[in-house]
């Protein structure tokens, strides 16, 4: 019979449930994979997946007992990593979704609200097609390639060890909020110049004819001006989307050191 020894556990570890724990972990958390409609099963399937693909290029961490109190600390140390990467990706899709807030609160379509397919809340049917067109662009742009990428340039600039994130790479992450709004902004501003300018129109024509019924003539025509102003901007949301997800990978690059 095959006997196994401490020192062969730890080897098996340190080479492949170590990097397991920091793939699985930003599956859990990283868009499209962390949706609902994707089973645990077949994410897991698939962090384990790339983890395989991955053990052969990336340095092992065999040295380190995973029986001990700095084989549970490394353990910690790795799922924060990947919860933090996948966290990352998740602000840059949550700017699309502010975004659409924005632009349905503005062209009268607040109340009309569905779930979101990615995260399974209550949104505004405009948000969840800024979501969706974002998600099929990550998919064409080849982020999720890109994402694989800067995940195996993670364990060479941030190995498998007892230290994780550094305090002052945390504090990037949080100011990269104001980012996440910034860029919400700059993708909803067409819209919302457009409605503005709209609703200063139909405050002139109040003033002008006030036995005008406003709210009956404007409700239809500020919904369908919305929809006009929503497809015009289509063109001009790629290179938005496109600048928050290389900003958001540049500062996965500066979260791990790389």
């Amino acid at each position: 019979m095959m006997q196994l020894i401490t020192a062969d556990v730890g080897a098996w570890v340190g080479s492949v449930v170590w990097p397991f724990l920091r793939i699985s972990a930003m599956f859990a958390v990283s868009p499209i994979l962390s949706a609902r409609m994707v089973p645990v099963r077949i994410r897991l399937l698939l962090a384990l997946a790339v983890a395989s693909l991955l053990v052969p290029l990336i340095p092992s961490a065999s040295g380190i007992d995973p029986m001990s109190a700095e084989g549970f600390l490394v353990s910690i140390h790795q799922v924060m990593i990947g919860l933090a990467m996948g966290f990352i990706l998740q602000l840059v899709f949550a700017a699309l979704a502010i975004a659409g807030e924005s632009v349905a609160l503005s062209m009268g379509l607040g109340f009309a609200s569905m779930v979101d397919p990615q995260n399974g809340i209550q949104v505004p049917i405009v948000s969840s097609y800024y979501v969706i067109v974002a998600t099929l662009l990550f998919l064409v742009l080849n982020g999720h390639l890109a994402l694989i990428g800067v995940l195996a340039d993670s364990f060479y600039s941030l190995p498998v060890g007892i230290d994780g994130v550094a305090r002052e790479s945390l504090w990037h992450l949080g100011q990269w909020g104001s980012r996440m709004f910034m860029g919400a902004l700059l993708i909803a501003l067409p819209a919302l110049t457009s409605m503005l300018l709209v609703n200063l129109a139909f405050g002139v024509i109040t003033r002008a004819a006030p036995q005008l019924n406003i709210f009956a003539v404007g409700f239809p025509v500020t919904l369908l001006l919305g929809f006009v102003v929503l497809m015009l901007s289509v063109p001009s949301l790629t290179p938005r989307f496109t600048e928050l997800l290389t900003n958001g990978y540049q500062l996965i690059s500066r979260l791990t050191g790389s």
